[in-house]
Parts: C-alpha cells; structure tokens; sequence
C-alpha cells in the first residue's frame, strides 16, 4: 500500500529533528565511523566540503566547531565553484561531497571530478541509494532518516550533526580532544533535543505576537558571525524560497560595510548571536539597524533573563557551554516561521514559469521523484 503523504510538511521534520538528533547522538562511532576511518587512514591535515544549498549552509553552520575539534583548516565550498575552478587540494586535503537526495546533478559533477583526478571520490548523503552509489568510491550515509519534503529542515540540523560528530570522534582518536573535553561536548550535545524543542516552542509564541510584521517580510536580511553566519544563510535561503522573498545572507561585518546602506524602514533584518566572540558586535548592529527599521529582530539563547525587548528573540535553553553547537537547536527559528508565514500567505507554489526554467537549468536527476516526491 502505497504511504499517505497528504499529511506530510515541512512542520512534519521540524517536529521530528529533536527525536532524530537524540538517536544520532547516541550511535554517534557507528553512523561516523567510516568518515572517521577515511580521514585516520589518509592523515588529512586540512577539509574541503563540497556541497550547495542547504547542505552548504549546514556545513557553514558546523565549520567553526569542526576546525575548532580538529585544530586543522576546513574549508566549505560550491560544487559550482569546485567545478569551475582550476584549483584542487593537493593530496593532503580530506575532500568530500555533501547531497542530502543525492540527485544533485553539480554534485555528482564534482565526485566526477574527484575520481578523475585520482582521489577518493567520498560522497556524504541521507540517501546512499541514489545516484551516489554510481559515482562515488564511498557513500557515508549521514543518518537523517526520511525527509520528503523539498525545503528541507531535518536533513540541514542532522548534516550539521554528522559534521560535528565525525568532527568529535577524529579529534579524540587522534588526541587533540583529551576525554575530558570529548565529555564535556558530549554532555551538551545531549541537551540539543530538549533545547531544539524549547526554541520551536518559543518561535511559535514569538510568531504570534509578531503576526502581522511576519507576515508583510519582504525584501529582508540575516546576518551573523561564524556559526551564526551559518544559521542566518539558512535563514535566508528558506525565506527566500518558502515565501518567495528577496532575502540575503551575510556575514554581519560585511553587511556593515556597503548592504547596510539599502536599509529603510520597510527591509527587515534578522541579527543571529553566535553567543561567543562576537557577540558584543552582533548587539551593536542590532541596535544600529534599530535606528533605521523597526523591523530589526534578535535571535539568541543567551541572555534569557535581560530585560524584556519584544523585538528580540530569546529561548531559555539552559547555560550554553559550547555556542559552536547552537544551529542544532537555534535553526528552527527560521524554520518555523518560514512555515507558517508561508502557509498563512498561500505561496508554496512556484511562479508559473518555474518549470520552463527548469527544463533549461535542472539541478537534480530524474530519481529526485522517488526521494523527494513531495519537492
């Protein structure tokens, strides 16, 4: 009998992460072990993710607690980037491709390229029976269960996951994380369940006491330092393609020199605290595009209990004792709203032209109909 899908949205996957997070953490040595193995036995001393879209900006979200873990330089690029540029990493350099469907069509272009130049072509997927098994010389299934849903949320927060945990297990079993401090992450890592439900929690009372400013978001920026640069171009991306929005992503002292100049008081801006060495900063922009827009929001965990400020967003998650992992639990204040916004204004349907463009430019192979068919 074929699965009833009607049902199923993005919600669906939002709800499910914590649940997903909680079993992956737990199996952490199996679900990495491969990844693991790979980077002992080919003594890698730097990383190049390949990957685009969400999985880009879920590789954003966990580069800073990877080079962090690792102590070694880790690089996230584009398959399109990759694919037309002359350069390649020397030998030394770890490279692996990220699809969440594994029917990227750029992506298999870029495990093609690895595998013709006589590297390991390693590709990192939720699906390790797609079109990966043809192309790649190993398929590491990063553990994000079912997701059917193009704009995908679970898959982002468990990529992000598998990043930091193969990330974990490699630094500890090369000793630059002595069993002390690979604890002390383990023990936050386990928070990351509860502290993603009590940040869904909160977005849905904050979405409702903002309805009327969520819904008329248009022209719109997220910006943030670090991991937080991370959360906010998944912020923007699903923004941007959920509602169908111009929405940009950038990093926030970037966007103070040059975007910040085509604020008005009707663009809004989302600040993301990293809650960590930029912090301070991320306040003063948040106050600076105060003073342009009143549609400035701050989203952060840290500091529940300052003064109340309706247009800052704060989830009571406990102390942070590592900010690098905060996407795992701060992503779904996006998620959330780009949801139900979405819903609300009617707009998950493509512009009537959409499938004319993508005759001309497809960015999955055919098989993306049985992974994803609710794309």
């Amino acid at each position: 009998m074929a699965e009833d899908l009607s049902n199923i949205t993005m919600m669906t996957y939002v709800r499910e992460t914590p649940d997903q997070v909680e079993k992956n953490v737990g199996r952490r040595r199996e679900l990495v072990g491969p990844l693991v193995d790979e980077f002992a036995r080919g003594k890698y001393d730097s990383v190049l993710v390949i990957a685009c879209g969400s999985s880009a900006n879920a590789s954003r979200c966990a580069a800073p607690f990877m080079r962090k873990c690792l102590q070694a330089p880790v690089v996230v690029t584009t398959p399109g980037t990759f694919l037309t540029s002359d350069f390649l990493p020397g030998a030394n350099t770890l490279c692996f491709v990220i699809s969440q469907s594994g029917c990227s069509t750029n992506s298999l272009e870029a495990l093609d390229r690895l595998r013709g130049a006589g590297r390991r072509a390693i590709g990192v997927t939720g699906n390790p029976d797609s079109d990966f098994r043809d192309h790649a010389d190993l398929v590491v299934d990063y553990g994000v269960g079912t997701e059917y849903v193009g704009y995908v949320t679970k898959g982002v927060t468990t990529l992000a996951l598998f990043l930091m945990l193969f990330s974990l297990e490699a630094a500890h079993d090369l000793g630059r994380l002595d069993d002390a401090a690979y604890g002390h992450i383990v023990d936050e890592l386990e928070l990351a369940p509860e502290r993603h439900r009590a940040v869904q929690a909160a977005t849905e009372e904050f979405y409702a006491a903002h309805l009327k400013d969520m819904l008329s978001i248009q022209t719109n920026y997220v910006i943030g330092f670090d991991q937080a640069y991370g959360i906010a171009c998944e912020g923007a991306l699903k923004f941007g393609e959920t509602m169908k929005v111009p929405s940009f992503a950038l990093e926030a002292e970037e966007f103070n020199h040059g975007p910040n100049l085509q604020l008005d008081p009707t663009r809004t801006v989302f600040v993301v605290d990293d809650m960590n060495r930029g912090s301070r900063r991320t306040h003063e922009l948040y106050r600076a595009c105060g003073c342009i827009t009143d549609h400035t929001y701050l989203v952060t965990c840290g500091d529940a209990d300052a003064p109340a400020d309706p247009n800052a967003f704060r989830a009571s998650v406990g102390t942070i004792g590592e900010p690098t992992l905060s996407p795992l639990y701060m992503l779904p204040f996006f998620q959330v709203i780009a949801h139900h916004a979405t819903d609300a204004l009617g707009r998950w349907d493509d512009f009537p032209l959409m499938s004319e463009y993508k005759k001309c430019a497809p960015s999955k192979t055919d098989r993306i109909k049985d992974v994803m068919p609710l794309l």
